[in-house]
């Protein structure tokens, strides 16, 4: 164990450190980048940071910039272990790392870099543990390590960005034993991993997440710098195996991420009750208007005279030309897809007739996709999987868990319609998520404050 080896602690670096030399194990790294100068007349440059650790668990960020990304690109690698000085000292943007230093390094063209032995005090990496309930009252946006339960993931997603570059994404659910649970997009190697890496409910580590207000709700984002850690042995890996196996995996979640609705942000909708629904749905509107309601998920229809109800189908997953966004039109039975004309990747999608109750009245809207999985909680993978796997009596029983359960913020579009000639009004559920309960409150406070004015 060669220890500090008359090295500085990097726990106690400082702007009034002189002289200092670090010795440190890589345990991130991020590709080099290209930058343009702010000054007029200066030309750009280039860079790539690590993370460092040391013998007594001491982390920093480091820059290499220009020079010394030209000196010690190839040669800093993750795992390895080396000497850092000639660095300088500046405070750290809490924005872009996890890390708990105060400070950040940056290297340039005096910077000195060496290779040494392979040091077993140091470990391979340093994890912050947050639990997800703990996200919910950060100030943001803000960086954190994640231990959780994978209980849903999508498939990967390629698109193109504002700046011509070609990504990848793929989103997960993470839950832990706080009885929460995230969203967090995965990019590029990550996001391409086989779905058997996410199938069963594994539990993963995510070392630097960084989370941000998104829609309703807050979601995270692997950094680049980051690292997705499967099958961790680390204590709290297992006390979330325990709480997932020991009834977790039945107990109700509260949701820190939205419903995913399209494009992140909930329709806006005129506050309104079921009652006024109701009363909506019974004169001809003129144009389309949208309304949202506080309630609970009552009941989904299952049956109808005796006859089981199909709740999901199967939708065409190929990427339409221009926008690469998925078909979702129905297919065949043989997985034939009448837009695309031809048989592609399927994946099911809810439809499903959802009764929503609150203080005042009840009413059965038609559930399409997004909103369903808003309402239950759950994709249409693991119900489609579940149906297959244990029968239709378990699917059931694991949409009445949903009943009754959280109040759900539930966005409803009215609109003019016409059937056999006549003209009728067209209410439909087109979104569902938890309710954000500090607006809410806001909300139920502004109202209160009314009604004393008005009396």
């Amino acid at each position: 164990m060669a220890g500090l080896q008359g090295c500085f602690p990097i726990a106690d670096l400082s702007n009034y450190t002189k002289g200092w030399t670090i010795r440190a194990r890589v345990t991130a790294k991020g590709q080099i980048r290209t930058f343009q100068s702010k000054r007029e007349g200066s030309e750009g440059g280039k860079v790539f940071s690590v993370d460092l650790l040391d013998c007594e668990g001491g982390e920093i960020r480091a820059s290499l910039f220009n020079n010394a990304v030209d000196l010690f690109g190839e040669k800093l690698q993750v795992g390895k272990c080396f000497t850092f000085s000639r660095g300088t000292l500046k405070i750290a943007n809490r924005q872009y790392s996890s890390l708990n230093h105060r400070y950040e390094l940056t290297f340039d063209k005096d910077a000195v870099v060496e290779e040494v032995n392979d040091d077993a005090s140091i470990d391979t990496m340093k994890l912050h543990i947050c639990e997800l309930r703990s996200v919910q009252t950060k100030t943001l946006p803000t960086n954190v390590d994640l231990c959780g339960v994978v209980v849903s993931f999508k498939a990967p997603v390629s698109f193109t960005s504002k700046d011509g570059k070609e990504l990848v994404k793929r989103e997960i659910v993470l839950a832990d034993d706080s009885a929460s649970s995230m969203e967090v997009t995965l990019w590029g190697d990550r996001a391409q991993k086989a779905d058997k890496e996410f199938e069963g409910n594994p539990v993963m580590c995510i070392k630097g997440v960084i989370v941000k207000e998104w829609g309703n709700g807050r979601k995270g984002s692997l950094m680049e710098a980051g690292a997705l850690l499967p099958s961790p042995t680390i204590p709290e890996a297992e006390k979330v195996r325990q709480w997932w196996s020991q009834g977790g995996s039945s107990q109700t979640l509260t949701a820190l991420s939205d419903g995913g609705f399209v494009g992140g942000k909930a329709p806006v909708g005129k506050p309104a009750t079921l009652a006024d629904i109701r009363a909506a749905a019974e004169q001809a509107l003129i144009s389309e208007d949208v309304f949202s309601v506080v309630c609970r998920l009552a009941i989904v229809q299952t049956k109808k005279q005796g006859e089981e109800q199909p709740l999901y189908y199967m939708a065409c997953m190929e990427p339409k030309e221009g926008n690469k966004l998925p078909c979702n039109r129905r297919v065949d039975a043989s997985g034939f897809c009448a837009v695309c004309n031809r048989a592609g990747k399927v994946a099911p999608r809810f439809s499903l007739r959802c009764k929503f109750s609150d203080c005042e009245d009840s009413a059965w809207l038609t559930t399409f996709h997004e909103a369903a999985k808003g309402a239950l909680c759950m994709e249409a993978t693991e119900l489609k999987d579940l149906e297959a796997g244990a029968g239709r009596e378990a699917m059931e029983a694991a949409i009445r868990h949903s009943y009754f359960q959280q109040p759900l913020k539930v966005t409803v579009r009215a609109k003019p319609d016409s059937y056999n000639g006549e003209s009728r009004t067209n209410i439909t559920c087109i979104d569902a998520r938890p309710v954000p309960m500090a607006e809410h409150g806001r909300l139920m406070l502004k109202e209160i404050q009314e009604m004393i004015v008005a009396c």
